[in-house]
């Protein structure tokens, strides 16, 4: 195992290379061929920012010595990015010094034990001076930014050893962090590990400017460091499940996922076929043979809002509810609906009740005062009909940012805001009862397709797509650091946002 140290402005796309020969002359694009192999460190990187007066803390007390864990906190910190944009401490946003970046390496055996390999690290980019070190050892130093450099580094990582060998089988070995916990449902509680659970948390969307849904490591952290300066505890994979990647750092972070699978617009008699029904076990058969070792993952979501009033819909469900728990008897499964509670024929098969209402927002346009009751009428009849704990799974409004009326009027920021407030009233009369979380639609403003309701995308985000807070997004973080502080502290509601922690720790 090597172990790689760098200080640097920023790291960009480091690569590993191990090669049976050595070409002389200009540097080469990194390709891979016969005779090449190549490793790139892209990800997440330990971090840490020298905030000492001198900046120059990290080398008077050699934090290259040693796991940068082992001399005080580090960040998460995707590479390639620039570190400036990533964190929500206003400190790193204009900072300037020396910063430490650091990865833990497993490389092939082959490069390690093979004296003919040559192993070369790569740094495709660091502004503006850069220090690397492998395995404590200064191996390194480059000035200026934007061009690559590189370092041979097989005499730090090669085992020179004689021994004697023999052909045999050959061992295989896979490391997976492991969770240990438990979850259960009650008539009226979502249980972690025999302790009550409240969800409130946001719905997301993979999409991002110019990224869209591409899998992007500086949004993911980004939205990571979102929801905690939020509060937030859990999210729905709405409407599709997410990368992998997305679920390792719920599991790093302690975030709760109800894991959605595709199952979308399942609207017409013909998606409740057997045909229809096959292809849906199939997929929740991928999707709980990729998620199931994930201890985040504590709920499965076969649908979103389908037309479960339909009679078909009723032995559909039961069939596809009943396939998944038999796949995975320990997490409760759901689907997202938005029918009548009288006519759904799906929900008797449910664990959870998960319910989609936009009042005030798609009917009785701008009416607000009656969501207290309309939502309390919800909550009651859905209980009285199935007993069973219910999430408020999406709610929200669409706000044009920097959009102000008042007294507040549609697509208005305060229009938005009092929209939540008069929702949060309405959930606070039966949470502690039966329901037992909220999850506000959405996280963050996306892209549609174009139509003349939709002004460039769908704008109910409680931040804009560029990852900017609206009004209502302070009003939640306010919520939700709240509902976190009593959790943690039933006897002492009173207790003051403790914004170094986090509310799911």
């Amino acid at each position: 195992m090597a172990r790689r140290r760098a200080a640097a402005w920023a790291a960009l796309g480091p690569l590993l290379w191990g090669c049976a020969l050595a070409l002389q002359g200009g540097m080469l694009y990194p390709r891979e061929s016969p005779s090449r192999e190549r490793k790139s460190l892209d990800g997440l990187w330990s971090f840490r920012a020298d905030f000492s007066d001198t900046r120059r803390r990290g080398f008077e007390e050699q934090w290259y010595r040693r796991p940068l864990r082992e001399s005080g906190p580090t960040l998460d910190m995707p590479v390639p990015s620039s570190f400036n944009d990533i964190s929500q401490d206003w400190r790193l946003r204009h900072f300037v010094g020396w910063v430490w970046y650091e990865r833990e390496v497993t490389l092939p055996e082959r490069w390690t034990q093979d004296l003919r390999t040559r192993v070369v690290l790569r740094i495709g980019s660091a502004h503006s001076y850069a220090i690397v070190w492998v395995n404590g050892v200064n191996t390194l130093e480059h000035e200026g930014g934007y061009l690559p450099f590189e370092v041979d580094i097989s005499s730090l990582v090669q085992v020179r050893l004689t021994a004697q060998t023999s052909v045999g089988p050959v061992s295989d070995f896979y490391t997976l962090p492991v969770g240990i916990r438990t979850v259960a449902v009650t008539e009226s509680q979502f249980l972690i590990n025999g302790k009550p659970f409240y969800f409130h948390g946001v719905n997301k969307h993979e999409d991002s400017d110019i990224r869209g849904k591409g899998f992007d490591w500086p949004l993911l952290v980004k939205d990571f460091n979102l929801l905690l300066w939020l509060g937030a505890n859990a999210f729905r994979t709405s409407h599709y499940p997410y990368a992998e990647e997305v679920l390792q750092m719920c599991d790093r972070y302690g975030i709760v996922v109800i894991d959605e699978c595709p199952a979308v617009g399942l609207v017409l008699p013909q998606h409740f076929s057997n045909t229809s029904m096959n292809h849906h076990m199939r997929v929740m058969e991928e999707l709980v043979r990729r998620d199931k070792n994930h201890p985040a993952v504590v709920m499965w979501s076969v649908a979103n809002e389908p037309a479960s009033s339909l009679e078909s819909a009723g032995y559909y469900f039961k069939m596809v509810i009943t396939h998944t728990k038999a796949l995975d008897p320990s997490r409760p499964v759901t689907f997202v609906t938005n029918s009548n509670y009288a006519a759904d024929k799906g929900a008797p098969y449910v664990d959870v009740i998960c319910v989609n209402s936009y009042y005030s927002w798609y009917h009785d346009y701008g009416h607000l005062e009656l969501i207290q009751l309309q939502l309390g009428t919800q909550f009651e009849n859905w209980y009285k009909t199935y007993h069973k704990p219910i999430i408020q799974s999406e709610y929200g409004a669409e706000t044009i940012v920097g959009f102000h009326q008042d007294p507040p009027l549609m697509f208005s920021e305060e229009y938005q805001k009092a929209l939540l407030e008069q929702y949060h009233l309405g959930l606070d009369e039966k949470r502690g009862k039966y329901v037992v979380g909220e999850l506000i639609w959405n996280f963050a403003d996306f892209m549609t397709n174009q139509t003349p309701q939709r002004v460039l995308g769908n704008k109910k985000g409680i931040f804009t797509r560029q990852r900017q807070p609206k009004a209502a997004a302070f009003l939640l973080r306010e919520r939700y650091w709240k509902i976190a502080n009593e959790t943690r502290y039933p006897h002492s509601a009173a207790k003051s946002q403790c914004l170094e922690n986090s509310p799911f720790t």
